[in-house]
């Protein structure tokens, strides 16, 4: 099968490999560069050209964006460059790489992998996947099916985008506790949960490696929370997953 590479685009990271569809895992350790600041088009371009240049891959790329994508353009940048509203990313990607691409959202993708080979796997009703980075991306499923672009970290948390309060950037920013890290998660899923009634919950993102530290601090709810299996490879593969699909 031709191989398929998954780039995931972050606020401060770009990371890269080549994905075993088949295992919904990683065929090579993945490589990873700082995000160019600004974040501008043409710069994210370059750093994604040197991630997949660097497995000297020559075949489909599946990226991920954070923000709104639609087509393959990317309608919105809350945690990029505003450069990035309107463009055709897919096109500029694929120029770019001289290779197919395909670009969707970054916690759609992560949402996706998880759905399919992680702590979503099997599971109907609905599943709300949320990644805590820099923001906070959410992928929305109904019976397995996605429901794109939710953006749910944006939603509004004592007057501002609760991913200002909720992220685990916010946790950095303001130097908080575990604990107290977790009583703003708790008033963030609490939204969520009012909003969405989901059956299960999955955490991802960075945090989702140091699960232990904050999951048993979070209050019992009708939802069951769980950490992400995938964790931070999510994304990746769920890019190379979609990348797949274009073929």
């Amino acid at each position: 099968m031709t191989t398929v590479f998954g780039v995931d685009i972050g606020g401060s990271g770009i990371k890269g490999a080549p994905v075993d569809l088949a295992a919904g895992a990683l065929s090579q350790e993945r490589h990873k560069v700082l995000t160019p600041r600004p974040s501008a088009p043409e710069a994210v371009v370059q750093a994604v050209c040197e991630v997949v240049r660097h497995f000297d891959h020559r075949g489909p790329v599946g990226l991920t964006f954070p923000g709104v994508v639609v087509d393959g353009h990317t309608r919105t940048a809350a945690n990029v460059d505003k450069g990035w509203v309107g463009r055709d990313a897919a096109d500029l990607f694929s120029t770019a790489l001289g290779l197919p691409a395909t670009v969707l959202n970054d916690a759609d993708a992560a949402g996706v992998a998880e759905v399919t080979h992680g702590a979503g796997r099997d599971r109907g009703g609905v599943v709300l996947v949320l990644t805590f980075g820099t923001g906070i991306g959410s992928a929305l499923f109904v019976d397995g099916a996605l429901v794109p672009n939710t953006e749910l970290g944006h939603l509004e948390l004592r007057g501002k985008d609760a991913e200002r309060r909720a992220s685990s950037a916010a946790k950095e920013r303001h130097d908080l506790s575990w604990a107290d890290w977790a009583v703003r998660v708790d008033e963030y899923l609490d939204l969520v949960e009012m909003l969405f009634s989901p059956q299960l919950v999955i955490i991802g993102g960075g945090v989702s490696r140091k699960s232990e530290k904050f999951l048993p601090l979070l209050r019992a709810r009708e939802a069951e929370v769980v950490p992400a299996q995938l964790r931070n490879d999510a994304g990746i593969v769920g890019a190379a997953m979609a990348a797949a699909k274009d073929l």
